[in-house]
């Protein structure tokens, strides 16, 4: 029981006296007189009369004569919620008394009965008593008025004695979070009903207020509520087996054979879909309006699918059998018509990180606010969104964090107790009558997850709903709040009925109830063959498997009594039902949304605004970039001159506006998947249609796009150069903006429509190079094959285009000058000169823009606004499609967890199940059959000990003193750590324990030399001596969070760690059997096999701890073990099983340090010391526990402290008497205390001993190992890039994408530049197709990166702090596996690109020098990629910069803008300083030199030869300088074209073929530079910077120096 809290009057409890009543009623139900506004008030002033209050209670209990026993026998600690209530009188025949109004059986006879359900109920109060009429109210509704405190005293006022005023709002919200529902409150005691009938009243009235429950008569909505479920036969059948074979990259290869094999050996069974598996067996049960069903079992069992089928989510699941009812409808109905009334809360709590608390509330609250006869008489739409709002808010205590942002990882916010406080508070405005919650308090400290049960408790009190809660180590305060209990295992119900009999039934089985566990802990161990304990006598009698607990409950009496329960619940619900149907009107008929469509998008749109003004940073961190890359564009075509010089630029920065700001949108696909699970949450809410969220997003796209087109246009168009009148500049700027909006709903409507962020990535790749293509700047639509062409009229970009280019051309007169004025001289004059310009005339030296556009590209000016239409049309095509993306979007299939195992490596029975598709024994359970007994004694048995006795032993002893920890804060300096001492012995299991923000992991992070950030004295030794080199490596550290390279087994894991972390003394023989040795001891042998994977696909959350603790004991810790909070996130069963193995290690001769996070008293029994922390870094405690902690407990009480009851858990008790995460304790400073006491003096003596001792004993080569690394530097990298290697065989995904991009981008390039011929335009195609193969490399850098950083990360968090390998062998690890495949990818690429395109006819010296600059630049992109994600510090980052590199090497290298045409001050510098300048030279030089070139008909200029000159003699001298070549001559006109072959082509792109092999050293020393620059930037980021700093900082020199000295003068 809350000690702060006072006893709460029991329906299952013997009458209830009159003191232990007024208590309740003093604590509850104060008069106006003595109430305060704030409900924190009644909190404290009722913790001053706890000891009186207490002390009353438990003589007036003890006066009745049954004692509540936990097991039977001799045990006299009071059992959990009363789950062996005793009554008055207590006969010992085992005859069921009615006490209270339930039925109850007496537990000292060996029989049980029956317990207790809604049969023998007294009568209930009427509704008359409970309602406050309308009459009472005179009309109108009447506000409850807070009360205003006169007497500002401590002590509170005296009860009136007849009459009660009424609660004030504090009262009620303080009341609600402790009451049981409202059906088991009313089966009390007379005095009991009195109670209930006044907080009725009041909290009625709040009700009123809050669901316009006073306008019943009026309100439709209100009468047509589903309130109460009912769930019959329910059985949820699932696709796939609990285990399956790790895929590798052979798998498309052999699949085919191994099929072929198997249906030769195993017949028919072997081919076909996977087997179904049930995941829910035959499940009954009901939730009445007001009652909260907790739902308990291991992880794995069901618990979320049973939720989800509950909330009626049912997408997924191969059949869903049975029915649920939802006030009597049925699941179908309710899906159609009435989708808002029932709600599931996934376990995270998804919110809008930039949103404040306010806002999103308020938004919930808008879009559910209820029609005008549900509201209050007056009251408009804004006064009942505050009103709810305020009243909300100061519900669930969340009133100072209106202004604050939610926030998450990335974005700083609330906290996280806050957070789930918010999500509850948004769960009361959907007023749904039914709610599922799963596994919510995850991550939560005790205190945290029981206020947030308790906000559930109100809201299910005050909203009269049906709610269902999945939780984890459920403490005894938490289950109390609970009316009804269900405990799955393996898919079926081994209990369903209310939650003070579970215990009483399990008992009655023959399991007994250790002293001191709370009942969830009891209830889950029960499914655990480790951890249960059975009852002497019924050691064969005991159901073992989940099939045997499932019969025994049906054949019980609780079951029997739940069904009558149902039938009873369901002739209620009929009458409902009825009533509905009358009341049922054309407005009620359909439910699912309160709001109307255009409402929900005007809300949309406000919201979307809000999220987007939230993050200013990243907004203008955007429009910054857009405006220095528009800077980078402008000068690249900075005064593009009118002449035909300016020409090709002129088409090139045009198709560059265009195409910058359409690929712009590709970053939308990473927020429609980032923000997909809200939308799904906010859709199953029924706040509005996914299709009025897609609206909102596009309204919001117009001023957000319309700016970044504007600020990138304004300085392109005018720095460049372009037609200067308003009207063009305007024109311009609509047909980007459209375009870009029409793109940003392209790639949205891509997003929306299929299910990963990978397959989006594929099919953008794709659709990005198609809309590049198919512009008509690259390739001119008439030189276009015809199996492609009709991508240009699918293809908004090129209608775009061709509106830009008419617009700009049109009325520009092209002044023809060298090169393209022909033929020069000395003797030419203007009116035999001719211009190489599509659309000149003969004899004219300037060529009409219209013209040009008409001959090269088939322009008209007359297109521009029916293309304006078609853009339109296109973006209103996307928006649709994005609206039904969105509709048809469904949640994650649901489905157990699978585990994977590597192929031959499966148990043999895990291997049987697949083969005939059965579902494996859980791992847990696979050892133990039915008949078999196994126990706790069992596992602890001989095999164990043998284990035990096995691992290393620790001899070493670690002291610490004087142990300071400051950084720099703001503008001065902060302690974290204050003069903190102590030790770790070998053979005892030490606990770090404190409040949250007490510095428990900085301490443990401190003593584990782990610090790289502030500065840290203090004295650390080992046996006296200084720590060595070695330390780090020495010691194992098992982090909170399990980080593991996902694809490796259990065992390559715990090789890896012993290979690399023991001694090279020790043979690899010996280190591998130490693994196995390891795996046995920690019970892995089963899925030693298995692959750590991801959580649901992979080891669950407690096989990762035991992996994570295994890594650590296989590296041989020689000196200690740190552990950092192991049973956080665990189920109560898992952290026992921790624990316990932890015990074992120790036991062992282990030294071990665990922080734990307020631990359950029977995990505590386990450890033998305790140094204990109070805010600010300062010891409270430190030394032996002793035997049920009674040295801690004689500790605290002789300094002060209040009494620990017997039955309280001492780790709860020793932090509520320091005052730990009471922002109001005003006792005494507990550091001044220990400081002061003797028992601090003994340690201190005790230590220095300690070092004494230690010191004058005998070396040990452990604490003078200097080596920093135990393995050679050579044996790291090979380990390393070993274990790469298979990530990489065993990620298919990541390398079929590879292959599969290679292929596809290659196949298109080939099939657009098919047998490219020997026209002038064949030889700029010929450019663009070596342009293209360039382009490629951006979407294969953003796939290769996160592989990068998941193993920078790995290594951060983990490997390198533990010494295992050096920084050195993780970058060669990374770089290496990536080579080969990129090598044999880009081979593809060029068997794909090269002979169909552009190889026909070359020489093979040609063919075999693209391959091998092609390989170069496989090596390249990928050295690039991995430079640039060497220095972000994450994936999104990394992403983010990929195109401004990109952009900058890409744009200097004389393809954008010829060599010819780049300004002096880029053509100076950067031309020669970009990689792509020589690769471009490489390529092109050989892909064109000694092709003829052959011009077509319009790319002839023809010209009349002077009088007296024939054709050849006038442009002989020209041809001889300039080359080309004199086509021949047609009705007196010369006819010329510019380039004799391929080689006089590429001099105009400063491309000359004899410099290839320059080229080729030049980039191979570039592809050398990136790495070196992965190397570097990595040793910078891993620490270099550090190293760099105190190299230049003569101070942090000296400092080390003195440290040094210091230390070996106390050697």
């Amino acid at each position: 029981m809350d000690p702060i809290r006072p006893p709460r009057p029991q329906a299952d409890s013997a009458a209830w006296p009159p003191t232990a009543a007024n208590n309740f009623r003093n604590d509850y139900m104060a008069p106006p007189s003595s109430t305060s506004s704030d409900a924190f008030d009644v909190h404290e002033r009722s913790h001053s009369s706890e000891a009186i209050r207490r002390r009353e209670f438990l003589a007036t209990s003890s006066q009745t004569d049954g004692t509540n026993y936990a097991s039977g026998e001799n045990t006299v600690v009071p059992s959990a919620s009363g789950s062996q209530s005793s009554s008055t009188e207590h006969p010992s025949d085992g005859v069921t008394h009615t006490i209270s109004g339930q039925q109850y059986q007496d537990f000292s006879s060996s029989e049980y009965l029956s317990t207790p359900g809604h049969l023998t109920t007294t009568e209930k109060p009427t509704e008359d008593a409970l309602a406050t009429d309308d009459d009472d109210l005179g009309g109108t509704f009447q506000p409850i008025k807070t009360a205003v405190t006169k007497d500002t005293t401590d002590q509170r006022p005296k009860l009136q004695k007849k009459t009660s005023g009424p609660m004030s709002e504090a009262d009620i919200f303080k009341a609600l979070s402790r009451r049981k529902s409202n059906v088991s409150a009313s089966q009390g005691s007379e005095l009991e009903r009195v109670i209930t009938q006044e907080e009725q009243a009041d909290i009625k009235r709040l009700m009123s207020r809050m669901f316009g429950q006073n306008r019943r008569a009026q309100s439709e909505e209100e009468k047509t509520r589903h309130v109460g479920l009912v769930f019959k036969k329910l059985t949820v059948k699932g696709m796939g087996l609990g285990a399956a074979l790790q895929p590798t990259l052979s798998d498309p290869f052999l699949g085919l054979p191994r099929l072929l094999t198997k249906l030769f050996t195993k017949g028919k069974s072997a081919s076909g879909k996977p087997p179904v598996r049930t995941l829910l067996n035959d499940f009954s049960g009901c939730v009445r309006p007001g009652e909260m069903l907790l739902v308990l079992g291991r992880p794995g069992s069901g618990c979320s699918t049973f939720l989800k089928v509950l909330a009626n989510q049912r997408f997924g699941f191969e059949s869903v059998e049975g029915d649920v009812t939802y006030g009597g409808s049925d699941a179908k109905d309710m899906a159609k018509n009435y989708r808002g009334e029932i709600v599931y809360n996934p376990e995270d709590d998804l919110h809008y990180a930039t949103l404040s608390v306010k806002n999103t509330l308020s938004f919930a609250l808008k879009t559910r606010t209820p029609g005008k006869a549900s509201r209050n008489e007056g009251e408009s739409r804004s006064d009942y969104v505050k009103e709810f709002l305020r009243v909300v808010s100061k519900l669930f205590w969340i009133e100072h964090t209106l202004g604050t942002k939610v926030g998450d990882e990335f974005v700083r916010g609330v906290s996280g107790g806050e957070k789930k406080r918010v999500s509850i508070a948004e769960a009361m405005i959907t007023r749904a009558s039914t709610q599922c919650w799963d596994n919510s308090t995850r991550g939560l400290d005790a205190s945290t997850a029981l206020e947030y049960v308790e906000s559930l408790r109100t809201l299910t009190n005050m909203a009269h709903i049906s709610t269902s809660v999945a939780l984890y180590q459920a403490g005894e305060s938490l289950y109390e709040l609970f009316d009804k209990v269900v405990l799955i295992d393996e898919g079926r119900c081994l209990y369903f009925g209310p939650t003070e009999n579970a215990a009483g039934y399990f008992e009655s089985l023959g399991f007994q109830r250790p002293a001191r566990w709370t009942t969830a802990d009891f209830l889950t161990s029960v499914t655990d063959p480790h951890e249960r304990k059975i009852r002497d006598g019924y050691e064969d009698r005991i159901p073992r498997s989940a099939a045997q607990f499932e019969e025994a409950y049906r054949k019980s009496d609780i079951c029997k009594i739940t069904n009558a329960d149902i039938k009873d619940f369901e002739e209620e619900l009929e009458i409902q039902r009825q009533e509905r149907l009358e009341n049922r009107s054309k407005a009620t008929k359909q439910k699912n949304y309160t709001l109307p469509f255009h409402k929900q998008v005007i809300e949309c749109t406000h919201r979307q605004f809000l999220i987007m003004f939230g993050d200013q940073l990243t907004l203008g961190g955007k429009w910054g970039g857009i405006l220095f890359q528009a800077l980078i564009v402008g000068s690249l075509f900075y005064n593009m001159p009118s002449t035909s010089a300016g020409v090709f630029p002129r088409g090139g920065v045009l198709f560059f506006l265009l195409l910058f700001n359409a690929l712009l949108a590709l970053a939308e696909l990473t927020s429609a998947f980032s923000s997909r699970p809200i939308l799904l949450k906010h859709k199953s809410f029924s706040f509005y249609r996914p299709s009025a969220y897609a609206i909102a997003q596009t309204v919001v796209d117009l001023p957000l796009v319309l700016v970044q087109v504007f600020l990138f246009d304004i300085v392109v168009y005018f720095m460049s150069g372009l037609a200067r009148t308003a009207s063009q500049f305007f024109i311009s700027l609509l047909l980007l903006f459209v375009l870009t909006l029409s793109m940003y709903s392209f790639f949205r409507a891509i997003g929306s429509l299929v299910g990963s962020l990978d397959v989006a990535t594929r099919i953008t790749g794709v659709a990005v190079q198609a809309l590049i293509v198919y512009t008509g700047y690259l390739i001119p639509p008439q030189k276009m094959h015809p199996w492609f062409k009709w991508l240009i009229w699918i293809n908004p970009v090129q209608y775009g285009f061709e509106a830009l280019m008419a617009n700009e051309f049109d009325g520009l007169n092209i002044q023809c000058v060298p090169p393209n004025l022909v033929p020069q001289g000395p003797n030419a004059s203007p009116q035999y000169q001719s211009c190489t310009l599509q659309g000149s005339q003969p004899g004219s030296i300037t060529v009409s823009g219209s013209d040009y556009i008409k001959t090269a590209f088939t322009y008209e000016r007359a297109h521009l606004w029916r293309n304006f239409g078609i853009i339109v049309a296109f973006w209103i095509f996307f928006v649709i499609l994005t609206m039904i993306g969105m509709e048809l979007q469904k949640p994650n299939a649901g489905g157990g967890a699978v585990t994977i195992f590597k192929r031959g490596q499966a148990p043999k029975s895990v291997e049987r199940a697949m083969d005939k598709g059965n579902v494996p024994e859980d791992e847990e359970k696979a050892g133990s059959s039915d008949g078999e007994k196994l126990s706790l004694e069992d596992s602890n048995g001989s095999e164990s000990g043998k284990l035990v006795k096995g691992v290393a032993r620790n001899e070493s002893v670690f002291t610490y003193q004087n142990v300071n920890y400051t950084i720099p804060y703001e503008k001065g300096e902060r302690r974290l750590l204050n003069d903190v001492q102590g030790y770790v012995r070998p053979g005892k299991l030490t606990a770090l324990m404190g409040a949250s923000g007490a510095g428990k992991t900085t301490l443990l992070n401190t003593l584990a030399q782990r610090i790289n950030f502030g500065a840290v004295t203090g004295d650390f030794l080992v046996d006296g001596r200084p720590l060595p080199k070695s330390f780090q490596r020495a010691t194992g550290f098992a982090e909170q969070m399990d980080v593991h390279e996902p694809t490796a087994t259990v065992r390559e894991a715990l090789r890896f760690s012993a290979a690399l972390r023991q001694p090279k003394e020790v043979p690899i023989e010996e280190k591998y059997s130490y693994c196995e040795r390891i795996i046995d001891l920690l019970e892995m042998r089963d899925i030693a096999g298995a692959t750590i994977g991801k959580i649901g696909e992979g080891l669950n959350q407690e096989q990762r701890k035991r992996v994570t603790i295994g890594v650590e004991l296989a590296s041989k810790p020689e000196l200690l073990l740190f552990l950092d909070e192991p049973t956080s996130g665990l189920d109560s069963g898992a952290a026992f099983n921790i624990i316990r193995f932890l015990r074992k290690l120790a036991d062992s001769g282990q030294a071990l340090l665990v922080t734990i996070h307020q631990p359950s008293s029977v995990l505590f029994e386990h450890f033998d010391e305790l140094l204990l922390l109070k805010s600010g870094g300062r010891v409270v405690y430190h030394g032996p526990l002793g035997k049920d902690s009674r040295q801690l407990i004689d500790y605290f009480e002789s300094n002060g402290a209040k009494k620990c009851e017997p039955s309280a858990n001492p780790a709860e008790y020793m932090l509520e008497a320091i005052g730990a995460g009471d922002p109001n304790y005003k006792g005494k400073d507990w550091g001044d205390v220990w400081a002061a006491s003797p028992e601090h003096e003994k340690r201190g003596h005790e230590i220095q001993e300690m070092i004494t001792d230690r010191r004058n004993a005998p070396t040990n080569s452990k604490t003078d190992d200097q080596r920093e690394f135990a393995m050679p530097l050579g044996t790291q990298i090979y380990a390393v890039v070993k274990r790469s290697f298979v990530s990489y065989w065993r990620t298919p995904n990541y390398m079929i994408g590879k292959f599969v991009l290679h292929i596809f981008t290659g196949l298109f390039n080939s099939f657009t530049f098919y047998h490219v011929g020997d026209t002038q335009i064949d030889m700029q195609s010929r450019l663009f197709s070596v342009f293209m193969t360039l382009t490629i490399s951006p979407p294969l850098i953003q796939q290769l990166q996160p592989k990068f950083l998941n193993f920078r990360n790995i290594y951060q968090s983990r490997e390198a702090n533990s010494k295992i390998y050096s920084w050195v062998a993780l970058i060669t690890g990374a770089v290496l596996p990536e080579l080969p495949y990129s090598v044999l990818a880009g081979t593809l690429y060029f068997i794909c690109w090269w002979f169909p395109a552009l190889g026909r006819g070359a020489t093979p010296l040609a063919s075999g020098y693209t391959w091998m600059l092609l390989m170069l630049f496989e090596v390249f992109y990928v050295g690039f990629g991995q430079a640039i994600a060497s220095f972000a510090p994450n994936e999104l980052l990394a992403s983010i910069l990929v195109p401004l590199f990109f952009l900058f090497v890409v744009s200097f290298c004389g393809v954008v803008v010829p060599y010819a045409g780049l300004p002096h001050f880029w053509r100076s510098w950067m031309y020669y300083l970009t990689p792509f300048t020589y690769l471009l030279e490489g390529f092109l030089g050989v892909a064109v030199h000694d092709r003829p070139v052959n011009c077509a008909d319009n790319e002839l200029a023809r010209f009349p030869a002077p009088p007296g000159e024939t054709c050849d003699s006038y442009t002989r001298q020209f041809i001889q300088q300039a080359g080309g070549y004199l086509a021949g001559e047609m009705n007196g006109m010369c006819e010329f074209c510019q380039y004799r072959n391929g080689d006089e082509f590429a001099r105009g792109f400063n491309v000359f073929y004899d410099k290839k092999w320059r080229d080729y050293g030049i980039f191979f020393a570039f592809c050398g530079f990136n790495f070196a620059i992965v190397f570097f930037a990595s040793w910078l980021f891993l620490g270099g910077t550090k190293t760099l700093k105190n190299l230049f900082n003569k101070k942090a020199k000296r400092q080390e120096e003195e440290l040094k000295k210091a230390n070996n003068e106390k050697v």
